[in-house]
């Protein structure tokens, strides 16, 4: 099968899901996030086995943070987060064998923060009464803008590199045509709301901080891969990589829309 058949059937077979998932929320999208997570925080683990991560730590600590959110809302979010410093170290030590503290500990809590957190606030933003779909789906769909844009734009008018030492085939050309797909997207979805929810400025500055936060997301884990001589995360999804690859720049998209909506006033 070709890489671009494969991402098609991908595509095809998950996008209605997950609308299907978030529009029905609560524990329905907790178990998405839940089974997606997991997934990613393995491809991450495997990634950096040769830091010797505490794998049960930190799967522990990420059914905690989605759990405490799931149950208690951010406060118990962080309580999760929290509590993997607890699991990692008991799993440490009642190890057998002695390894680097500090790098098994740093590598378990980076699974737990970057991907726990990513997805918890995304959780978040579904939980936001009367907008909370709209509010996911327009997080969802400005990424993949802003994803696109980038790509066409940057095929066709990239000349100069974003940032050749973490991701050479990136340009700042393709990053300004990201960004304005980016906020046309959030606009077009947010605008039914504009008088309720957020208004026509806060809808563009919001499209803007999710492209950017995009990018250093994508950027973020390609950081991460290079420096472990690595192409993909995974195979799971055939053309389009692991499931970390899939959810690379809505971690970061996730967390910089919540607050950026929190500070609006509207979550």
């Amino acid at each position: 099968m070709s890489p671009l058949l494969s991402r098609v059937l991908v595509v095809v077979v998950l996008l209605p899901l997950v609308i299907g998932l978030v529009y029905l929320g609560g524990w329905w999208l907790f178990g998405l996030a839940l089974a997606g997570g997991l997934l990613a925080l393995h491809e991450l683990y495997v990634m950096v086995r040769d830091l010797r991560p505490l794998v049960l730590g930190g799967y522990l600590g990420f059914v905690a943070t989605l759990l405490g959110l799931q149950l208690g809302g951010l406060q118990w979010m962080l309580g999760g987060l929290l509590v993997t410093f607890v699991f990692a170290f008991v799993v440490y030590g009642l190890g057998g064998v002695r390894q680097s503290a500090t790098s098994s500990f740093g590598a378990t809590l980076l699974g737990v923060v970057w991907v726990g957190a990513g997805l918890g606030c995304l959780l978040l933003i579904r939980d936001i009464p009367d907008f909370g779909f709209w509010a996911v789906m327009a997080v969802l769909f400005t990424v993949f803008a802003a994803d696109t844009g980038a790509f066409f734009v940057g095929r066709t008018f990239g000349r100069h590199r974003l940032a050749p030492a973490i991701s050479p085939a990136k340009s700042w050309e393709g990053f300004a045509g990201g960004v304005v797909a980016a906020v046309g997207m959030a606009f077009v979805i947010l605008y039914k709301d504009r008088d309720d929810f957020l208004s026509i400025p806060q809808s563009l500055l919001l499209g803007l901080v999710i492209a950017f936060a995009a990018v250093l997301g994508d950027l973020f884990e390609s950081a991460i891969k290079r420096d472990l001589e690595v192409k993909d995360s995974g195979r799971v999804l055939g053309g389009h990589g692991g499931v970390l690859d899939r959810l690379d720049s809505l971690l970061w998209a996730g967390p910089a829309a919540y607050f950026t909506i929190l500070a609006f006033g509207n979550a």
